[in-house]
């Protein structure tokens, strides 16, 4: 009994000799801890931001969906809504970037399809072909039936995408449309003829800058 009295005693006074190292250790890390949970709480504020879209006037032009860079612009083919070959400009965002989306044109969601996936680096421009991702389609209004698709596409760190529309809805040139958490990529797909604004490299803004024409 004195032997186990005695190991019971040597063990409470290890615990609490760690207890007052440990409590030191945060007491003294404490500013750091607290500048480390301010710097998280800005930046989340900073990433969740949501800008006010100043969507430019004029006749058939489709505006940027998405903040970021421009990273692609080639042909592809696309057979759910599009049914065929179209032009596409890819717009890449990163963890710095605004993730709200916004329409780029006037018209009706006329399509909508969500895709499960894997998460890769949406840095890559065919990672639509593999991560989770959201497909609208939109019917524009000026040119009549002309057919937009938008695809939000998850990336490494998106684990989450967001649509503020259904099929059917009407829509707004610059009207938001959705939000993707954390870095991620968007395609626009837009008919061959499209005559497109914009050069790869350049960086956009979400419901405000002209990517192209349908004239």
């Amino acid at each position: 009994m004195i032997g186990l009295s005695a190991i019971a005693l040597l063990v409470l006074l290890v615990v609490a000799w760690l207890a007052a190292k440990i409590g030191s250790i945060i007491m003294a890390l404490t500013g750091v801890i607290i500048a480390l949970w301010a710097l998280f709480v800005g930046f989340t504020f900073y990433f969740f931001r949501d800008p006010d879209p100043a969507p430019p006037s004029g006749a058939k032009l489709v505006i940027a969906p998405g903040h970021g860079k421009v990273d692609t612009i080639d042909f592809t083919t696309v057979p759910d809504f599009i049914g065929g070959e179209c032009r596409r400009i890819s717009i890449f965002l990163s963890v710095f970037d605004v993730h709200v989306q916004n329409s780029p044109v006037t018209g009706r969601v006329a399509f909508f399809k969500h895709s499960p996936g894997q998460y890769l680096n949406a840095m890559r421009a065919d990672c639509s072909l593999y991560n989770e991702n959201v497909l609208i389609g939109i019917e524009s209004a000026d040119p009549a039936g002309v057919k937009v698709g938008v695809r939000l596409i998850a990336g490494l760190i998106a684990r989450r995408i967001v649509p503020w529309v259904s099929q059917n809805d009407p829509v707004q040139r610059g009207e938001r449309i959705s939000l993707i958490q954390f870095g991620s990529r968007v395609d626009v797909y837009l008919p061959k003829d499209a005559k497109v604004k914009v050069q790869l490299g350049e960086r956009v803004v979400g419901g405000q800058t002209v990517l192209a024409s349908l004239d």
